[in-house]
């Protein structure tokens, strides 16, 4: 059997929380974040809720300590990233191998949109300092530069399983003795051109979005970040607080059914769900908690809740979809799921599954709909299902 890989620390900023402790407040009370745009500047503002990180980019810069905003994509990756490798307290740091893995999908594209209005009215205006760093690599660079590290640096896009993909490819890299540390997750910003492109595929509710819900209508855009600090077994026993769980399964399948929809049968779902167990060497039985993907599509809810039923039936563990607080947050979605994921664990919680009123009538089961405390959570999946049939599912397991 391969060797553990531990998670050391986590962090997270989004629409509920600009921090970890922030984000169990907002589970407690069941407060999601959707809203109003107040940042985003959208010919939509006002018919399409999405859920913000409720600070500005000034404000980002200047708790980051920076003269000056960068990508706002890359502020809310080093805020999270910190705060994870920060919560890790790893002694000696400087002297390990250490790796920084993150996943987005729009890169700087929100400097880029900045350029570009101002170009566009005046061609002599505009800012090229706001384009240099549009590529999804320059974020993961600026924010790899911030945190300090430079053994190792690589940026995953794969839609929306990229950060889940980043995690356990820093698993792998522990595993196979090339890296010591690896902080790995996500961060993805909204904008105009993600909002645009998503509106066009006709997916996104104009109200709060309502996953597993027989009368769902879409999704909500959301941002954030969301990153774990995944240790070998050595560093794990350097801690001075004992890890709470391993990354024990990880799977990546892809059914490449369409560009941008889950095959009917949920093939890659359930294949990276049934991967993630085999790895883990354990059964369906043994999971206590499934944090769904559960976006609020017609098209993968259904897929999603198919490969469940296949792969569980008859017994199934409780589950909810974290994206009612959140929104979709795109590339960092599997990052900050990852996180709720120890969340779970840590506090023996199982978050509820906001606003599901009429369960989906082609499913046996239902999501949680109200916070269960005291929870025994010992095994947790986590599902992170993208365009182009990118399917990954992790598990997370109480040490």
């Amino acid at each position: 059997m391969s060797a553990p890989v531990f998670i050391a620390g986590i962090g997270a900023v989004s629409a509920i929380g600009n921090n970890v402790a922030e984000h169990v407040a907002a589970f407690e009370r069941s407060e999601a974040g959707m809203g109003a745009m107040s940042l985003l500047n959208s010919v939509h503002s006002g018919q399409l809720p999405v859920a913000e990180v409720k600070l500005s980019n000034p404000q980002l810069a200047q708790q980051l300590g920076l003269k000056a905003a960068v990508s706002r994509t890359a502020m809310l990756s080093m805020l999270a990233a910190k705060e994870a490798l920060d919560s890790a307290a790893i002694p000696g740091l400087n002297k390990l191998r250490t790796g920084f893995i993150s996943a987005n999908t729009v890169g700087g594209m929100d400097r880029t949109e900045l350029f570009f209005e101002s170009f566009l009215a005046d061609p002599s205006r505009g800012r090229l300092k706001d384009v240099i760093h549009h590529e999804c690599g320059a974020v993961t660079e600026l924010a790899a530069d911030f945190l300090g590290v430079k053994d190792y640096i690589s940026t995953i896009s794969t839609a929306c399983s990229s950060s889940a993909n980043s995690i356990f490819f820093g698993a792998r890299l522990i595993r196979n003795n090339i890296l010591d540390v690896v902080i790995a997750g996500g961060t993805d910003a909204l904008t105009k051109f993600t909002l645009n492109g998503f509106n066009t595929l006709m997916i996104l509710d104009q109200e709060f979005c309502k996953p597993f819900d027989e009368n769902r209508r879409g999704l909500n855009l959301g941002e954030g970040a969301g990153y774990v600090v995944l240790v070998s077994e050595l560093v794990a026993t350097m801690l001075e607080s004992a890890p709470v769980c391993t990354l024990s399964g990880y799977c990546n399948a892809n059914d490449a059914y369409h560009q941008t929809a889950s095959s009917p049968d949920g093939t890659g779902s359930f294949l990276a769900m049934e991967g993630a167990l085999q790895r883990a060497n354990l059964t369906p039985a043994d999971i206590s908690y499934i944090n769904l993907h559960g976006t609020g599509t017609q098209n993968n809810d259904i897929a999603e809740g198919t490969a469940i039923k296949r792969l569980f039936d008859p017994l199934y563990p409780h589950m909810s979809s974290t994206k009612s607080f959140t929104g979709h947050t795109l590339g960092a979605s599997g990052g900050l799921e990852a996180v709720f994921s120890v969340l779970a664990i840590r506090e023996r919680t199982i978050f509820p599954n906001l606003r599901l009123q009429t369960p989906m009538q082609d499913l046996p089961f239902v999501p949680e709909t109200m916070l269960i405390k005291n929870a025994s959570v010992n095994h947790v999946l986590s599902n992170s299902f993208g365009f182009g049939g990118n399917c990954s599912s992790l598990i997370f397991s109480k040490t």
